[in-house]
């Protein structure tokens, strides 16, 4: 299946002498809407209007409306397929279209209709026009397009840029016409793999590799088809006739009768900000490299990078990182240069080779002992490198099988023939040194101080553990590396033997392999047999591999006619070996038999390859053998090969959780590579040699154990993959990774996902012992989860159960499971979680979090076995992105609760035993339903966010903002009004945000509204208090400080029941100062209601309302944000 480039190659070759006319306004047109068939298929609906939805979503977190300059948008603009919440928030869109009938098609299509179906129906005034096309010249104005000082949000160019030559003046002139302080974004589709804009920056990339194009198997439109994509018309019949077949010759043979020709459209995305033409700011301050920087890895190798900057100190390194934290841009680094991702187009790279620099360091606790040695290594070294050092003083370290593979293996595992005696690469890393994304230059771990010339600046951070944690398995989403510290171990020396066999068919492969994979299971850790798979000369081959480790003292004397207890057994089973040899850690990288073995040897430079790995446990399973056997018959290329490498041994002796590496439990690592010849890059022998990869993978992936994460990239095909390559650590690595490197400045290591969300809701369901707050949980959980909400159930005590049953040997499934076991421990167990506490105080808080972080992924998380007083104030900070809920369970003997608080929503349950289900369900439709009302998204969509404001570091949320929104007050009020109380005899409220809501409640309630002001407002008698400033005021005058506030004295009713309404609950110094004020007045904290439009739990107000005295007052809010 070709690609429209090759398609467009072969017309115009095929039409070479023909007589060719110039494509009208009309042929365009009709070539566009060809793009746009097949609704649902198209590129348009797989990749452009989702990438563009994220994109432009964004940018309204901080915008209430947004305008838009769209370059080429043709007869229909995508926005138009935009989700309507989107759309509505485009208030001014301008539009260059130089066809005339496209831009008359466009007029009509944005013509005022009925609000539905409008493409922006906010829209303040008329869209404009402009007929002729988008000029590059940033010097002139064309008089009929824009104003000199207009300016845009977002500009689009989606498949306009053909034919613009340079792209980079386009883009130029595109930033001159950008909001630049509020975040805009210059987006431009694609269609191909590559687009290059000489030396620009952009700030996000994304691909499609996998669309696809239809159209009609039908020669009028094919003729149209191919017209469009040669970029002329010809009238010569037999040409036509010609191109007719090319373009059915070229499409991907048909399914059955389906009526369409499909062809290969890969399609990327490429963003730009502000700051896309900085480059030359940072390449001022270091060397740069131009594209000919050797690059090994094939996709790379054909990347555009917009420079290679090549630092060589740690100080450059540094001014990276910071360059592009400061303008939002993102970095790939440089190592080995055999990862994919090492280069990317338009994104600057960082070339680490200055940093090759290789010394043994003996540890100062056990100089004499040489094993105890550390090797350090700078970031640019090759494991190749490593290793000859390290020979030269009788070590080694485990490394992989490849002497160029740089820093990317060893900080993502690391799988070699040392592996199951010594463990994974990254198991020895004893410390590092790296840059993280802000440009701070931190130490972890065993770092031998003294002989390296480190900078005074360097941190060792409070989460120093958790850094090295991730730096084995994930290093590269964490930092640029500048040096790393291994372990290191007494230099072996190796005997490798070689088998290739031709089995006779499935049968006897499959027969041969699963004795093989049992023998291989019962090898002491010194031995491994690895598997090959691969065809020569059209016939199927088994290759066998075994690798024995000696020692020193063992290897003496020890030659290839030496035979071992592996050797006889592998000969028989396989007769005599085709080769032997015995090799130090250095020769051993030449004796590989994909090396050197296998279609005349891999290692000339004379292929290229794309892999993926899978882990699996059992090879014998004979699914997993017919599913490798099915993979070679679909084998695109002769070359292509699987090569299993055998683990357990040492890799699995670390725990899953030790490391971030958490693909452990394992007995084979399946390599599946596919191989073309080097001059095929690019063509579609090599596209189809990467898709047969991803798609075995993609079928072994649900009988696997993992998969291993150095290969893998920001191809969405490598999503899905990702999922499966931290084992149980991929959320922790993504909290991780989202507090390390927030902006993703380091984009293109292997894909983690965004760090997970806690549930919406957490509902903690308390009680005194017996009441039945398990039973209520389960009952409301299920009547939930039929209700739409995906809702789980956990018990914090679990986790005390668990440890208790550890320390004293109590059977851990009885005091989870039987009641009457549970009693007898009752007061043992409470005595022993209250001794945790005074040891750990703050154990209560982890526990919380670790039922959190292990239900991640629920919309609800009701969780039961609380004991802590007022858990809500206690553990809301922990959750800032999360609603946090008590509900009290109580039963007939502790009191029937008041009739007036049943009617209204409260966080009360009665449970009586024996009643029905039904009423225990109607509690959650009266208790938690409420919190889920779709109304809140829609209120919380209308809160635009300011980075770095009032000063930088903070995101301001603009909560006042929701009134200058359509509804926004209305709807505002209106929820509030369901959260509240039935009686009521008075509003306070605090100036100035407090004022606006506050009112519009009143006037709803037709309530009084008592008014708190700033001292010297109001007229006397007043009651007045002093308090300190709000979170933000403090940030806008830089620091604390005092206001006296005043209410007038008759201002509410003694002993009335009061609501007090206020913008935001943050610090809670502002609600505080108005429950003083309240006090003062004589109304009682238990008949006040506060109710915040929005709260940021990370600040603590409700803590410190309670530690003020104010325990009794009922909060509510509507909105939580998890920072301000």
């Amino acid at each position: 299946m070709a690609t429209l480039e090759q398609l467009k190659d072969a017309l115009r070759k095929a039409a070479v002498s023909a007589s060719k006319e110039t494509l009208t306004h009309r042929h365009y047109s009709d070539g566009f809407e060809l793009f746009l068939q097949h609704p649902g298929l198209s590129n348009y609906d797989t990749f452009v209007v989702p990438q563009l939805s994220k994109s432009i979503s964004d940018v309204t977190k901080t915008k209430h409306s947004i305008s838009i300059l769209e370059i080429g948008p043709g007869p229909k603009t995508v926005l138009g397929q935009l989700p309507v919440a989107l759309r509505r928030k485009i208030k001014k869109y301008v539009a260059f279209e130089p066809n005339e009938i496209s831009a008359s098609e466009l007029e009509r299509y944005l013509q005022l209709k009925q609000e539905e179906d409008t493409p922006f129906p906010y829209m303040a005034g008329k869209p404009d026009i402009i007929r002729v096309s988008y000029n590059a010249d940033r010097d002139t104005v064309p008089e009929t397009a824009l104003h000199e000082d207009e300016k845009f949000d977002i500009i689009l160019f989606c498949h306009s840029m053909y034919g613009m030559k340079p792209r980079r003046s386009f883009i130029e002139k595109a930033v001159d016409t950008l909001l630049k302080r509020e975040g805009g974004s210059i987006i431009v589709f694609h269609r191909g793999e590559n687009l290059s804009f000489d030396g620009l920056a952009c700030c996000e990339g994304a691909c499609h590799p996998t669309g696809r194009l239809c159209i009609p198997d039908e020669d009028e439109e094919i003729d149209k088809f191919a017209a469009f994509i040669a970029g002329f018309r010809i009238q010569d019949y037999a040409i036509r006739q010609q191109w007719r077949s090319i373009c059915r010759n070229l499409s991907h043979p048909k399914d059955g009768d389906s009526g369409n020709l499909t062809f290969s459209s890969p399609e990327i995305m490429v963003a730009f900000n502000a700051s896309a033409a900085t480059v030359p700011e940072l390449a001022s301050e270091m060397s740069s490299l131009n594209e000919n920087r050797p690059i090994k890895n094939p996709e790379a190798r054909h990347s555009h990078p917009a420079v290679i900057m090549k630092p060589t100190d740690p100080g450059q390194v540094q001014e990276c990182l910071r360059w592009a934290s400061k303008h939002n841009l993102t970095l790939t680094v440089i190592g080995g240069s055999h990862s994919g991702q090492c280069v990317a187009d338009n994104v600057v790279a960082i070339d680490m080779s200055a940093f090759s620099q290789t010394y043994i360091v003996p540890r100062e606790e056990d100089t004499s002992n040489a094993t105890a040695s550390l090797i350090v290594a700078g970031a640019g070294c090759k494991v190749g490198e490593i290793i000859r050092t390290a020979m030269e003083a009788g070590l080694t370290v485990p490394l992989g099988a490849r002497p160029s593979v740089g820093a990317g293996l060893w900080l993502q595992g690391g799988i070699g023939h040392l592996s199951r005696l010594y463990g994974l690469t990254c198991d020895a890393i004893a410390g590092a040194v790296f840059v993280e994304s802000s440009g701070q230059m931190l130490c972890v771990g065993e770092i031998p101080d003294k002989h390296m010339n480190l900078p005074p600046d360097i941190v060792r951070r409070e989460d120093e553990a958790e850094l090295l944690w991730a730096i084995r398995g994930a290093g590269t989403n964490i930092g640029v590396l500048l040096y790393v510290a291994f372990k290191t171990f007494a230099a072996p020396s190796y005997v490798v033997r070689h088998w290739t066999l031709s089995p006779s068919g499935e049968i006897d492969l499959r027969s041969g392999m699963m004795q093989l994979s049992k023998m291989a299971r019962r090898l002491s850790r010194n031995a491994s047999v690895d598997l090959y798979l691969f065809y020569d000369a059209e016939q199927l081959k088994l290759g066998v591999s075994s690798y024995e480790v000696l020692c020193a003292k063992h290897a003496a004397g020890v030659t290839v006619q030496s035979t071992s207890p592996l050797t006889i057994t592998l000969r028989q089973m396989l007769g005599h070996e085709g080769s032997a040899a015995i090799a130090n850690a250095f020769e051993l990288f030449d004796k590989e038999m994909y090396i050197s073995g296998m279609h005349g040897g891999h290692g000339g430079g004379k292929t290229s390859s794309f892999k993926r790995c899978v882990f699996f446990r059992k090879i014998e399973s004979t699914k997993i053998l017919d599913m490798l056997s099915a993979a070679m018959d679909a084998r695109p290329t002769p070359m292509c090969y699987l090569h299993l490498l055998q683990g357990g041994g040492a890799i699995a002796d670390t725990k899953p959780d030790a490391t971030a590496f958490g693909c452990r439990d394992w007995d084979y690592a399946c390599v599946i590579t596919g191989v073309w010849q080097r001059h095929e890059d690019g063509s579609d022998i090599a596209r189809a040699a990467t898709q047969w990869v991803y798609d075995m993978v993609t079928r072994l992936l649900p009988l696997s154990s993992g998969v291993y994460g150095a290969d893998l990239g920001p191809d969405p095909r490598d999503a899905k993959l990702a999922a499966h390559a931290f084992g149980p650590n991929r959320q922790r690595l993504a909290r991780l990774k989202h507090g390390i490197d927030p902006h993703n400045v380091l984009a293109y290591a292997c894909p983690l996902s965004k760090a997970p969300p806690t549930p919406k809701l957490i509902v903690l369901v308390t009680g005194n012992h017996g009441v039945g707050k398990n039973y209520c949980a389960e009952v409301w959980s299920s009547y939930l989860n039929r209700e739409g909400y995906d809702t789980l159930v956990s018990s914090i005590s679990d986790v005390t159960k668990q440890q208790y049953a550890e320390a004293t040997g109590a059977d851990l499934n009885k005091l989870l499971n039987d009641r009457a076991y549970k009693e007898q421990h009752r007061q043992a167990l409470t005595a022993f979680f209250q001794q945790q506490v005074r040891d750990r105080p703050s154990l209560p808080e982890e526990h919380f979090m670790q039922v959190v972080q292990s239900r991640h992924s629920s919309d609800i998380l009701l969780i039961t076995g609380m004991r802590d007083d007022s858990p809500v104030a206690a553990f809301s900070h922990l959750v800032p992105h999360s609603k946090l809920l008590e509900i009290r369970v109580t039963n007939a003997e502790e009191g029937a609760v008041n009739p007036f608080m049943c009617q209204t929503l409260d966080h009360t349950h009665l449970n009586i035993i024996g009643q029905p289900e039904k009423t225990t369900e109607l509690s959650a439709q009266r208790l938690i339903l409420p919190y889920l009302d779709h109304r809140l998204q829609n209120l919380s969509d209308m809160v635009r966010i300011i980075p770095d404001f009032p000063q930088p570091g903070v995101e301001f949320h603009d909560i006042l903002g929701i009134t200058q929104q359509p509804r926004g007050l209305l709807d505002c009020t209106r929820l509030m009004i369901h959260r509240l109380p039935t009686a009521h005899s008075a509003i306070v409220c605090c100036e100035s945000g407090g004022f606006v809501f506050g009112s519009a409640l009143a006037y709803q309630l037709n309530l009084p509204l008592a008014l708190v002001r700033e001292a010297g407002k109001l007229p006397p008698p007043v009651f007045e208090v002093t308090r300190e400033t709000s979170f933000i005021s403090s940030k806008r005058s830089g620091g604390a400080e005092q206001k006296r506030y005043e209410m007038s004295v008759n201002a509410v009713p003694r002993n009335g029941s009061v609501i007090v309404v206020d913008d935001v609950l943050s610090s809670g110094e502002t609600l505080i100062a108005m429950l003083q004020l309240l006090q003062e007045a004589e109304v009682p904290a238990d008949k006040i209601t506060v109710i915040v439009v929005a709260e940021f739990p990370v600040h603590g107000g409700r803590k410190r309302l309670q530690e003020r005295g104010f325990r009794d007052v009922k909060i509510q809010s509507l909105l939580v944000f998890g920072c301000s």
